[in-house]
């Protein structure tokens, strides 16, 4: 089948739009949406510094790319990359070796933060600390935390992940389901900074996970095509395939969702304004309760593991 725009053989059929499109008019179309989404979310005025979190990952990995191709012509704009390193052993070594070497290629600056610098704990740590818990409700919280301390204390004025259309549908839906309309209303991108959480970023936000795949595949972007060991306990999946059901059944179903939960958004910061924040009597990060999250989860770690020591060894 030939490109709708040429007469070269189509590389994808973009299901919601009914185009067939080639290589080359297909990185042209993500890179159009990418650029716009980052020109609607933030309004240079020159001297800023961007942190991206990098993993290594096809998202982070396309986003950084991006981001450093269409800034380049800005001479007053930074882009660095920041490493959450989780600690898993069996899995984020190898995402830091993609990054690292990204980083290089484009020749910018790249930081690499551990867990154990920020919160103490390694996700492995974490696992059998609580192995009937659910993995990624401590990871989403310490990368969080761990990512916008990195980013503040790298000066920078913001923060861009690598978030796909995909991710924030399934976000929308998460949060409805659960009746959470405080969350939801904090979904990024942030246009209303608050003291000490460094604004988020999302220039993949309109492009499908499966487009994101695509070019970096065209592109020839080198990323970590591995998966977390424990994203399957993830509720996240539940709703990735709702979603994906969804989509096929529809196709235009996730821009649909994203599109009518940005025509609510300004209800929503009328209606659910952030909360005022305080410093964390723990550690004196941002957050609306005495205590931050990320240091109820350590202190919830450090009492399992103090109840572990104190109990007997079992005698086969």
């Amino acid at each position: 089948m030939p490109c709708a725009r040429c007469n070269e053989p189509a590389v994808t059929l973009v299901r919601y739009s009914g185009q067939h499109l080639c290589a080359g008019h297909f990185c042209e179309f993500v890179e159009r949406r990418v650029k716009r989404e980052i020109h609607r979310q933030v309004e240079f005025r020159g001297g800023e510094r961007i942190a991206v979190g990098l993993s290594g990952g096809k998202d982070s990995s396309t986003t950084t790319v991006l981001l450093h191709e269409v800034l380049a012509p800005r001479r007053d704009v930074e882009v660095l990359a920041i490493t959450v390193d989780e600690g898993i052993a069996s899995y984020r070594p190898e995402g830091i070796r993609f990054a690292k070497a990204l980083c290089e290629g484009l020749g910018i600056e790249h930081r690499v933060v551990p867990y154990e610098e920020t919160v103490g704990w390694t996700m492995d740590e974490v696992v059998a600390a609580e192995p009937a818990a659910i993995p990624c409700s401590y990871c989403g919280v310490f990368r969080r935390t761990t990512l916008n301390r990195a980013a503040r204390e790298a000066g920078a004025d913001y923060v861009a992940t690598g978030l796909n259309l995909d991710d924030t549908a399934q976000s929308i839906l998460m949060n409805i389901a659960r009746g959470d309309v405080d969350k939801l209303a904090r979904l990024g991108p942030h246009d209303h900074p608050q003291p000490g959480l460094v604004p988020r970023l999302q220039p993949l936000r309109t492009i499908p996970e499966k487009e994101v795949y695509l070019y970096a595949m065209l592109r020839g972007i080198p990323f970590h095509d591995g998966t977390c060991p424990h994203s399957e306990r993830a509720q996240r999946g539940r709703f990735r395939e709702i979603l994906n059901r969804l989509e096929e059944d529809s196709p235009g179903t996730r821009h649909a969702i994203v599109a009518g939960y940005d025509r609510l958004r300004p209800l929503f910061a009328e209606r659910f304004p952030p909360p005022e924040l305080n410093e964390c009597v723990a550690c004196g990060e941002p957050t609306a309760n005495l205590m931050c999250k990320a240091c109820e989860l350590q202190t919830r770690l450090g009492d399992r593991k103090a109840q572990a020591d104190r109990e007997p060894e079992t005698v086969h």
